[in-house]
């Protein structure tokens, strides 16, 4: 079978160095191995989110960890913080878990704002908000940094956010910000396969969850908290993914977070060159586009030129890459081409070559 090469939101291209040790020979999960194993890797995850709280690993995606946030803090009302497909549906998960739920609502292609934020939260209703970091359905990130500062003004209101498709491509103190709940998959800037989430909380998250009669087990923050001090899960993990986590902490750490950081800032520019020099838009408001993939405007809002995304989909495939034809309701009036993970400016240029010879054959 052809090889294709993955350009897409996630999952990402996974090197030969992290399958290799994702295959490590299996250890009990309840022994010494896998204890020394997380505790190896406890003090670089703690680095990686800026932390001095344990990180905590579940055997899920990080929608697991998303509606075990809501089950464990939400007591009163939650604000979701709303603006494209993934934060939309963190509203109709608010729902179904049963939780009063009000949706701060913006236009898809625009941020949140600090602003919009401040003026839901000052009525005092709410316990909690949620918010995606970086909205892979928009190609959006929002100002983190502005939103998090409210965190001082709304002491109480459990800040909870998703940075599945941003962490390790850009700095995310969490800490420093004040948030309550940072949580990631592995199969996106990551760069492991999908199946496992990494997540931090806040003291105040800890205790809140711990008044919480409800917040049921498998995602039960107590039960991940009294683990992780014996670096242990409350449930069965997967250990290869602990092994690949491991393998990856040392890329990244080798590399240095901020050159990380600036190479995915690059090449995120590098695409929007690209988009640009063929005549297409942006679909995110300018200055708040993600660092990690690029939403190319394709007709979803005027301006910019207009192809027939399915059929130039299918022709870089046969170049022998795959990049994403948009989602949800702006599937093929957008399209998407990732730079996340272990992705190089050698690798992305063999990618826009591929994508020009595509091109041409419209």
């Amino acid at each position: 079978m052809r090889r294709v090469k993955l350009h897409i939101p996630g999952p990402v291209e996974v090197s030969e160095k992290t399958f290799r040790a994702f295959c490590s020979p299996m250890i009990g999960h309840r022994g010494q191995e896998f204890k020394d194993l997380y505790g190896k890797i406890q003090p670089q995850l703690q680095r990686l989110f800026y932390t001095q709280q344990l990180v905590f690993l579940s055997t899920s995606s990080a929608w697991g960890v998303m509606e075990g946030a809501l089950r464990n803090l939400v007591s009163r009302k939650v604000l979701n913080c709303m603006c494209g497909a993934f934060s939309d549906k963190w509203f109709e998960v608010s729902e179904r878990c049963g939780k009063d739920a009000e949706a701060l609502q913006v236009p898809w292609g625009s941020p949140i704002r600090a602003d919009e934020v401040d003026k839901k939260l000052a009525g005092g209703r709410f316990d909690a908000l949620t918010l995606i970091h970086n909205e892979t359905s928009t190609g959006v990130m929002s100002p983190l940094a502005e939103i998090a500062a409210l965190k001082k003004k709304y002491a109480d209101v459990m800040f909870i956010v998703d940075a599945v498709s941003s962490l390790s491509a850009t700095k995310i103190e969490f800490d420093a910000l004040g948030i309550d709940v940072l949580m990631a998959g592995t199969q996106k800037a990551l760069a492991l396969p999908p199946g496992m989430a990494v997540f931090v909380c806040s003291p105040a998250a800890l205790a809140k969850a711990a008044t919480i009669q409800d917040r049921g087990y498998y995602f039960d923050f107590v039960e991940f908290q009294k683990n992780a001090e014996q670096n242990m899960t409350p449930s069965t993990p997967s250990v290869g993914h602990v092994y690949a986590l491991a393998s990856k902490l040392e890329d990244i750490f080798s590399e240095g977070l901020e050159r990380r950081y600036a190479r995915h800032a690059k090449l995120a520019q590098m695409t929007r060159d690209w988009a640009a020099r063929h005549g297409f838009t942006l679909f995110p408001e300018k200055g708040f586009e993600s660092v990690t993939l690029t939403c190319v405007n394709n007709g979803a809002k005027p301006g910019g030129r207009v192809i027939d995304v399915a059929k130039f989909q299918k022709l870089v495939k046969d170049e022998g890459f795959l990049i994403d034809g948009g989602y949800g309701k702006i599937k093929g009036s957008t399209f998407r081409i990732s730079n996340m993970g272990d992705e190089t400016e050698a690798t992305m240029s063999q990618l826009y070559v591929a994508l020009d010879a595509a091109i041409k054959q419209l």
